[in-house]
């Protein structure tokens, strides 16, 4: 049984969603294509409800079950906002806009939920309601907290909500989820490294900020491993380095760092705060610049409930005859952990086979895993709110 047959009958016309979603991109919540097309096909699929401008440009549907005497009610998720990478697929559906591409799959995840919102509006084998999320403004922009502070779980009930992602080299069509923390907080930070600049045959009549902020840099490495347990995953990653002059015999009056933070629970992430804060600011000093921090905190981490992620299990498994349960956390940041902050529930990752890494100008997402993303998330309803 892996796949629901009727799921598999409709692959090619999931398929063909998914395609034109991808040459038509569009950014965070400016999204006026890709919400006009998934809003007209679940007014076609015939679901129960649908909001639209939920947290700028979410929209919320509806779909209830045979039966309501469960009470039950359960959120699925999907993100539908591309990125500004000029792509490099030379598909015939590449993007046309031009700077902009769905260069993580969430064309896919869209089409995804399209089609198991197609399957569930048709069979309906449940006893409860099924509320569908179309997220904007994944990739930074802050959508899931919008759409949870536009009253996403309590103006529709919602009690648990589940939402997938695709994971280049698993296996096309198989899952991987564990319980506890799957994916990290992702914040990002400013250094502002002054002095005095001039010129560059002359540092000794300066306050070399070039040789400061390089300082700051290295010093920041051993944030992690001298100051972290060897056992608790964190990162800090300065980026960006970055000067007001780019003459060759300059030394710049001020130097911008910029990077990001990566961490598992908050304790470590205070932690790592106070430590970049306190090494930039005295590393500074001995160099006799000053270094001001901007830190900027970005999603909570990815944290799966014990009990939904077992019934999440039980789906993958229902759906792909096996899950693949031992894996670690990922570093990655994605913020459906603002929605799992408010409601227990689970992200699992779905197998885009062998591809290009997510965000990369080569990147495709495999429309063979569609038929295995649409079947968890009808075989989590059918199970989770059996007739």
């Amino acid at each position: 049984m892996p796949v629901k047959n009727r799921i598999a009958e409709f692959q090619p016309e999931i398929a063909a969603w998914r395609q034109d979603l991808h040459a038509h991109p569009e950014l965070r919540f400016d999204l006026p294509r890709t919400t006009a097309k998934v809003a007209s096909l679940l007014r076609a699929f015939g679901v129960d409800e649908i909001t639209e401008g939920i947290g700028q440009s979410g929209i919320v549907a509806v779909i209830k079950g045979r039966k309501s005497g469960s009470g039950r009610v359960i959120g699925f998720r999907a993100d539908m906002d591309a990125l500004p990478i000029l792509e490099a697929t030379g598909l015939p559906h590449a993007s046309t806009s031009a700077g902009k591409m769905h260069a993580c799959g969430h064309d896919g995840h869209t089409s995804i939920l399209l089609g198991a919102a197609k399957y569930l509006a048709e069979t309906r084998n449940f006893d409860g309601t099924v509320v569908l999320a179309f997220q904007p403004a994944e990739e930074g922009g802050g959508g899931a907290r919008a759409m949870v502070a536009d009253g996403l779980m309590d103006r529709w009930g919602i009690q648990e909500i589940y939402g997938l992602h695709n994971m280049p080299d698993l296996p096309t069509g198989h899952f991987a989820i564990k319980p506890g923390p799957l994916l990290a907080a992702a914040d990002f930070f400013e250094i502002t490294v002054r002095g005095k600049g001039g010129h560059g045959a002359m540092p000794h009549q300066v306050n070399d900020t070039t040789l400061a902020a390089a300082a700051v840099v290295m010093a920041l490495q051993q944030v992690v491993s001298r100051n972290v347990p060897a056992l608790n995953p964190a990162v800090v990653s300065v980026c960006g380095f970055a000067t007001d002059t780019m003459a060759h015999n300059v030394i710049p009056d001020s130097v911008l760092l910029t990077g990001t933070v990566r961490t598992l629970d908050v304790a470590t992430k205070k932690l790592i705060v106070q430590r970049i804060a306190e090494i930039a600011t005295s590393t500074a000093q001995a160099y006799g610049a000053v270094a001001e921090l901007d830190y900027q905190d970005g999603v909570l981490p990815t944290i799966n409930a014990e009990d939904q992620t077992a019934f999440a299990i039980q789906a993958a498994q229902t759906v792909a005859g096996t899950v693949k349960t031992d894996i670690e956390p990922s570093m990655g940041g994605e913020d459906f952990a603002e929605m799992l902050a408010e409601r227990p529930g689970a992200f699992i990752l779905l197998g885009n086979g062998a591809s290009a890494g997510l965000h990369h100008p080569k990147y495709e997402f495999n429309d063979e895993a569609i038929p295995a993303g649409c079947s968890w998330f009808a075989t989590l309803a059918e199970q989770r709110m059996p007739l």
